[in-house]
């Protein structure tokens, strides 16, 4: 048994060293030297520098990272304020027909983005949002609103219905029973279910790099901008790519204990 154990630990350790190695590859890599970088077999042992990270704050990251912050923040606030209500409906007061919402929603999520692009781009010209960081909020809003409604959903028919009619009992109406009493238990389903559009609205390129260009262009554009002619620059795109990753790393850290448990709900009674 205690062999079994330690088996199964160091197993545990080799998966997990497998899912870090990229991550720190590229921490190392954004620490080095254009020239270190391209050293096969790669370096272990150089002189750092900060130069890649100068160089990228040069190239005009900020804007960048502005736009992708107030997208992601926006379109976040946005499901989670259309996608609450219409999760408790589905849940916790459901009408005949909530099936069929239900698969309208998980309908459009099976329509591929390519098919959609020259509609959208049009319309974009056409009122003017090409180029244009509200246009991405609409999209993106969009985007990850059937999947917030299924998660949220999820995390409603966990609510004890004692709870519930408790509330109506004491004559409660329906925005305090909502806010007062079924949102505290689904506080950890929020919070996992908002870490996931955030990781969706901050990494999403194709809608990005063909509807924005130098107003409302995102983290991820700025990152295509590496891909030259004359060959990528592994040690600026490693230390362009840090700095794009931190945002949603810290946030998934300090999220963590709420997200284990939102995506944990209902997996012990």
């Amino acid at each position: 048994m205690r062999l079994g154990r330690i088996s199964l630990t160091a197993f545990t350790w080799l998966v997990a060293i497998l899912f870090v190695s990229p991550l720190v590859w590229m921490v190392l890599t954004s620490f080095k030297h254009e020239a270190d970088a391209y050293t096969d077999p790669p370096k272990l042992f150089f002189a750092p520098t900060w130069e890649q990270f100068a160089g990228v704050f040069e190239r005009g990251f900020l804007p960048y990272l502005a736009n992708s912050a107030f997208v992601t923040v926006v379109s976040t606030i946005a499901v989670l304020v259309l996608a609450i209500p219409a999760a408790y409906a589905l849940s916790l007061a459901p009408v005949k027909g909530t099936s069929n919402a239900l698969g309208f929603f998980l309908s459009t999520k099976m329509l591929p983005i390519v098919a959609a692009i020259i509609p959208l781009y049009v319309i974009s010209q056409n009122t003017q949002l090409l180029d244009n960081v509200w246009a991405l909020n609409i999209l993106y809003t969009a985007m990850n609103l059937p999947l917030a409604v299924w998660m949220m959903r999820s995390f409603f028919l966990e609510v004890p219905k004692e709870m519930i009619e408790a509330a109506r009992v004491d004559g409660a109406g329906l925005p305090t029973m909502l806010y007062r009493v079924v949102l505290p238990v689904v506080a950890p389903g929020i919070a996992a279910t908002a870490l996931i559009c955030v990781i969706f609205s901050w990494t999403e390129f194709f809608y990005a790099v063909n509807l924005t260009a130098a107003r409302a262009g995102t983290v991820p554009v700025f990152l295509s901008g590496f891909i030259t002619s004359e060959g990528l620059y592994w040690a600026q795109l490693s230390a362009a790519a840090l700095l794009a990753s931190l945002p949603v790393m810290i946030i998934g850290w300090i999220a963590q204990n709420h997200l284990v448990r939102g995506l944990s709900m209902g997996a012990v009674k």
